[in-house]
């Protein structure tokens, strides 16, 4: 990759600076003209640098990625698959609670259904091992046999709700303690 000038290059940071903030205030429908607006530079610069939004998305969306990818990682190494369990709930909900945006980005699919983005192969990696750690979570009696893949999908968006009412970190963990009560096996 070549090195940008100067100036191409303050204008690529104000461009993922406000992608970045535009995304997690009002999620994933902003259009570019308005990340272009809030950067301060013309729709041109925008797609000069980003030529998709989905590039755009994966640039805006890699330190959360960075970290849901840790939060997985750390909660599916976890040798109680319910402490991991729990731990990936605790920790994906207040990434979430902060982020409008980006549990759109993870959850969505490419639009041609091939496997572009850098978020979408990173679900595509990390979406087995929870799977697994939810069938050990089950088989060790700890989480409800009748929970899916799917159920936790919708504790995530329903988690997004969180950033409409009062997103703080203490409303985004007592949110995870309540969902996790009713996940408990009894």
């Amino acid at each position: 990759m070549t090195q940008l000038r100067v100036d191409a290059q303050e204008n690529r940071a104000r461009i993922v600076d406000a992608a970045r903030a535009l995304f997690a205030e009002e999620g994933l429908a902003v259009g570019m003209r308005e990340i272009a607006r809030r950067a301060d530079v013309g729709p041109a610069t925008l797609y000069r640098r980003f030529p998709t939004k989905q590039d755009l998305i994966d640039v805006a969306f890699a330190e959360e990625l960075q970290q849901c990818r840790r939060i997985v990682v750390e909660g599916c190494d976890d040798p109680d698959p319910w402490r991991g369990f729990s731990s990936v709930v605790h920790h994906l909900t207040v990434l979430n609670s902060q982020n409008r945006g980006f549990v759109a980005a993870f959850t969505a699919q490419d639009p041609d259904g091939e496997v572009r983005s850098t978020i979408t192969r990173q679900r595509q990696e990390l979406l087995p091992r929870l799977a697994d750690l939810v069938r050990r979570a089950q088989k060790a009696g700890a989480l409800r046999p009748d929970f899916t893949m799917d159920d936790l999908l919708l504790v995530l968006q329903a988690g997004r709700g969180l950033f409409s009412v009062r997103p703080t970190k203490a409303a985004a963990r007592r949110f995870a303690e309540i969902v996790l009560d009713g996940l408990r096996a009894r």
